[in-house]
C-alpha cells in the first residue's frame, strides 16, 4: 500500500471520530439520536482506525526499526 493509502485510512478514522463525537449529547438530555455505547463504538473505532493508519504509515515511511527491510551483506 502507498503512503496515500495510509493516509486515506487516518483521514476515515476522523471523520468516524468526529461523527462519533457529535452524536453524543450532554448527560442529562435525552435528544441523542445513538445509544451511547454506539457513541462509543464510533468513537473507539475511529481512534483505532486512526492508529492503524498511522502505524502503516510509520511502517511504510521506515520510522519503526522492526518494520524496515534491511539487505543483508553476502561478505
Amino acid at each position: 500500500m502507498n503512503s496515500l493509502a495510509w493516509i486515506g485510512i487516518i483521514a476515515w478514522g476522523l471523520v468516524l471520530t468526529a461523527f462519533g463525537l457529535v452524536q453524543a449529547a450532554p448527560a442529562g438530555a435525552d435528544t441523542g439520536t445513538l445509544a451511547a455505547h454506539d457513541v462509543i463504538f464510533l468513537v473507539g473505532g475511529g481512534l483505532v482506525t486512526c492508529l492503524i493508519g498511522i502505524v502503516g504509515l510509520a511502517g511504510l515511511m521506515g520510522w519503526i526499526p522492526g518494520l524496515r527491510n534491511e539487505q543483508k551483506s553476502r561478505a
